[in-house]
C-alpha cells in the first residue's frame, strides 16, 4: 500500500482547505442555519462560492464536469473539506448526495442518468434515499423491509411508510427500496420525482443533528405508482444494489466527519495555549496535555482506517467488513476527540462561541446512523466466532 500524496492531489487539498477556511466558515454564523438543516437558499449560496472557486462538484464523474475521483482521493479531499461541517455541502459531496451520485452512476440507464444523474451530479438539485422505515420497519435490519410495490400494469404502486428520511424536504427526487416479494431480501429500488402528493412528508423530525440538508423526514407513501423505466437496476436485487451505495458511504462519512474532528481538536488545542490555570498556560497541565495527545492518536487511527478501506474499494475489493469496522472505529474515536476537546474548552465549550458545542451534537449521531456501532460488532463477532476471521490484507 503506498499513501503517498501525488502533488496534483496535495494542491487540490490545500486549495480545498484554504477555501473553506477563508470563504466557508463564515457561513457558520449564518441565521439561516437552524435546527433543521440547511436550507436550500444558503446551500445555494455555499454552492455560488464553491462554484467561483472551481470546486463546485469536484467529485462527481468526469461525464458531468468532476474529477471522477478514487477513494484515496476522495478521503484525502472530504477530510479537507469536513473542516467546516458546511465544507462538503459547498462543494457538494454531502449525504445523501453523495451517495446517491456514486450509486446512480454505477446502476442507472442511460435514460436515468440523464433524467437524475445529470441534475444531481452539478448540484442543480438535490435527492434523497427511502428505506429506513418506523414501527418495527426496516432499520439496522433491513429484512425487516414493509413498505410494498405491488406489480400493476407496466409498473408498480407503492405504499408505505418511512423516517429519518435525510434530505427529502426540497428534494428533486427520491430513491425507494420496497418491498417486491415474499423472500426476506426481495426488495427492489424505484426512482420516483418530487414533489408527488403520494410521497407525503407528514414532519420533519426535531434531532440533534443539524447540518444535514433538508432534516430528516417522516414520510407517509400512499399508492405511489411508478413506471418500469423508474426502476433502478433490476427487480428484487435492491439489497444487492444498497451495498453498491452503503460501504463507500460509510467511509465518505467516516473522511467527512474526520475534518470537523480535525477542528474542533485545533480549536481546543489554541484555547489550551492561551487560557491560563493556576498560574500556568491550560495546556502545561498533564490532564489537558494527556487529552490532546489522545486526539492525536484517535486521528492519527482514523486516517488509517479510512485510507486502508479507501485502498481496498481502489483494488476492486468490495471491503464491506473492512468499512463496517472503520465505521465503528471512525464514529467512536471521532467522538472521543470531539467530547474531549469540548471538555477542554469547559464552560465556553457548551456555548456557540465556538463550532465545537455543535460538532458535538452531529457527531454524536454517527455512531447510531449506517448502522450502530453493536450491529456492525454483532456482525463481525458472528464471523470471529465461525472462524471466519477477517482478512487482513
Amino acid at each position: 500500500m503506498d499513501f503517498t500524496i501525488p502533488k496534483p492531489l496535495e494542491e487540490l487539498r490545500d486549495r480545498v482547505s484554504a477555501f473553506v477556511r477563508e470563504k466557508i466558515i463564515p457561513f457558520e454564523k449564518d441565521p439561516r442555519w437552524g435546527h433543521h438543516g440547511i436550507p436550500e437558499d444558503l446551500r445555494r449560496d455555499l454552492n455560488n462560492a464553491a462554484k467561483e472557486a472551481g470546486l463546485l462538484g469536484v467529485n462527481s464523474p468526469e461525464e458531468f464536469g468532476g474529477k471522477g475521483f478514487s477513494h484515496f482521493e476522495q478521503a484525502v479531499v472530504f477530510e479537507a473539506a469536513g473542516y467546516s461541517i458546511l465544507g462538503p455541502i459547498a462543494l457538494h459531496f454531502h449525504a445523501p448526495d453523495e451517495g446517491n451520485i456514486h450509486m446512480l452512476d454505477v446502476i442507472a440507464t442511460p435514460a436515468q442518468r440523464k433524467k437524475y444523474l445529470s441534475r444531481l451530479a452539478t448540484g442543480e438539485v438535490r435527492s434523497c434515499f427511502a428505506m429506513t422505515e418506523p414501527d418495527g420497519g426496516a432499520g439496522a435490519d433491513p429484512l425487516l423491509l414493509k413498505t410494498r410495490a405491488v406489480p400493476d400494469g407496466n409498473g408498480y404502486v407503492i405504499n408505505g411508510r418511512k423516517w429519518l428520511i435525510t434530505g427529502a424536504e426540497g428534494a428533486a427526487f427520491a430513491i425507494i427500496m420496497a418491498r417486491t416479494g415474499d423472500g426476506p431480501a426481495d426488495c427492489t429500488m424505484f426512482l420516483t420525482e418530487l414533489p408527488n402528493p403520494a410521497f407525503k412528508i407528514s414532519r420533519v423530525l426535531g434531532t440533534m443533528d443539524t447540518s444535514f440538508m433538508g432534516g430528516h423526514a417522516v414520510i407517509d407513501i400512499e399508492n405511489l405508482r411508478v413506471t418500469g423505466e423508474d426502476i433502478l437496476g433490476e427487480v428484487g436485487q435492491g439489497f444487492k444494489y444498497a451495498q453498491v451505495r452503503l460501504a463507500p458511504a460509510r467511509l465518505t462519512h467516516c473522511m467527512r466527519w474526520l475534518g470537523s474532528a480535525i477542528r474542533a481538536h485545533d480549536i481546543a488545542t489554541a484555547y489550551a495555549r492561551e487560557r491560563t490555570s493556576f498560574g500556568k498556560p491550560l495546556g502545561d497541565h498533564q490532564g489537558v496535555s494527556f487529552m490532546l495527545a489522545d486526539n492525536a492518536l484517535d486521528i492519527h487511527t482514523s486516517r488509517l482506517a479510512i485510507w486502508h478501506t479507501a485502498w481496498l474499494l481502489d483494488q476492486g475489493d468490495k471491503a464491506s467488513t473492512a468499512s463496517s469496522m472503520a465505521k465503528v472505529i471512525c464514529s467512536e474515536a471521532i467522538f472521543r476527540v470531539v467530547d474531549r476537546s469540548l471538555q477542554i474548552l469547559g464552560g465556553m465549550g457548551v456555548t456557540s462561541d465556538t463550532v465545537v458545542e455543535r460538532i458535538f451534537r452531529d457527531v454524536r449521531a454517527f455512531r447510531i446512523y449506517d448502522g450502530p456501532s453493536e450491529v456492525h460488532r454483532h456482525s463481525l463477532g458472528r464471523r470471529i466466532v465461525k472462524g471466519d476471521r477477517p482478512k487482513a490484507h
